[in-house]
């Protein structure tokens, strides 16, 4: 058995890897398990570290199934009859991928897909979300900074940098822990006094925003207190976040019914927005619910034409174009992050010079800390190597001895959809 690790190559900035040198190596020597890798000029990890622990580096995997990735992977990559276990961003029917979809099903592929592992309770259990959170917020940050130096407003802010410009996770958090201590000595400037970030979502994304974001004096209030607080109780020696929940985000379109969380989950078409009560008193939001259709969205482009508002950044790490913040017309790239979006007129300009709101959407967020991204995703995704190494998969899916949490994620099976993912038929005919 030969496990192939394809190169990375969807950008420049992309250098993650699915597994580390020395998970590698633990596999190598306690499953006896051979690794061939493409060769990478730009992988986090050298070509030189996985030689060195007894992986091979070759351009050709035609020898090798599975083959691990992280990002999407060209058509011209695939061959048949072969296991393949990648982020394919398929299962909204995200156009962009059908094709890809279309061609693993020609070739009678299987398709495991990182995003849909999960245990029996459905919680996810290989993800790089924590990171794209942690790089979210220090990128809205820098957004934030330079917004408040265009608008000639002295800030700490402005010397934040994008998280890939850092050494490592740690430089960074040093880095705003120390704007933390000037902001608790001299306060914020009076403009942007009081300061209240949202947090659209609780999860794994959210938490890690939230991890960088607490570097900083802050208070915790509820959505329900910003609706009520009176604002001289605010203090310029702290921000202030509001963690919003499904209850705060949506409500019943009948009047008459309550929330409910499951029939919210099964049945977002019975519901509509309720944030828009919210948005006049935030500075910031970043977001990061999972959103798709029906669900209602956060901020639309007609409320911003129609309300003055004194939100200033938008960082929007989930990133559905025109999704939960309609305003996300484009994603963005590590070099070139944000870009402004004109309420009135519906333009944008890259950079933040001009009315409107700072849209940060960069879509690979986890790539800007690859090291300590990659070494989390590794030791979850290390656990499941050895199943998928020896899962046959020339047998029917209920004999190919694959753990639950695998099949759970399993989309094709010999090019078909499996059971779970039937309903992604209907996207293959647009």
């Amino acid at each position: 058995m030969k496990i192939g690790i394809r190169r990375e190559n969807k950008n420049k900035w992309e250098k993650r890897v699915p597994l580390t040198p020395n998970d590698m190596k633990i596999l190598i020597d306690k499953y006896n398990l051979q690794f061939i890798l493409q060769p990478s000029p730009i992988r986090i990890f050298t070509d030189e570290e996985y030689i060195s622990i007894g992986a091979e580096i070759n351009e050709n995997l035609s020898e090798c199934s599975p083959i691990f990735a992280v990002k999407e992977i060209p058509l011209s990559f695939f061959e048949k009859d072969k296991t393949y276990i990648f982020f394919s961003h398929t299962i909204k029917g995200q156009a962009y991928n059908i094709p890809m979809l279309k061609r693993m099903m020609e070739l009678k592929d299987n398709l495991i897909d990182y995003e849909k592992v999960v245990d029996k309770h459905g919680k996810r259990l290989i993800f790089f979300g924590t990171y794209a959170g942690y790089a979210g917020m220090i990128d809205s940050f820098y957004a934030l900074g330079r917004k408040l130096d265009w608008l000639g407003i002295t800030n700490h802010f402005d010397e934040i940098n994008m998280a890939h410009s850092y050494k490592s996770l740690e430089q960074a958090k040093q880095a705003i822990r120390k704007i933390g201590q000037e902001i608790a000595r001299h306060g914020l400037p009076k403009e942007i006094t009081p300061f209240i970030c949202g947090f659209a979502g609780y999860g794994h994304v959210s938490t890690g925003a939230q991890k960088i974001f607490d570097l900083l004096p802050y208070e915790e209030i509820s959505p329900k207190e910003l609706l009520t607080r009176e604002l001289v109780s605010y203090s310029n020696k702290k921000l202030y976040k509001v963690i919003f929940k499904e209850e705060h985000i949506a409500r019943p379109k009948n009047d008459n019914d309550k929330f409910e969380l499951q029939d919210y989950y099964h049945h977002p078409e019975k519901y509509i927005s309720n944030f828009e009560q919210f948005i006049p008193y935030l500075s910031m939001l970043i977001n990061g619910i999972y959103w798709d259709e029906p669900y209602p969205k956060l901020i639309t482009k007609d409320y911003v034409k129609n309300n003055k508002l004194k939100l200033l950044v938008i960082g929007d790490i989930s990133c559905d174009i025109e999704g939960a913040i309609e305003l996300t017309v484009k994603a963005t790239e590590p070099d070139n992050p944000i870009y402004v979006y004109n309420s009135s007129t519906g333009e944008i300009s890259d950079g933040v010079e001009g009315d409107g709101i700072v849209i940060m959407a960069v879509d690979n967020l986890p790539c800007e800390i690859s090291k300590e991204a990659s070494i989390y995703f590794s030791k979850q995704l290390m656990k499941f190597v050895p199943a998928i190494a020896k899962a046959d998969f020339s047998s029917s899916i209920e004999k190919c001895h694959l753990p639950d949490e695998i099949r759970r994620a399993l989309i094709l099976y010999h090019g078909k959809l499996t059971d779970k993912f039937k309903y992604m038929e209907k996207f293959l005919h647009l």
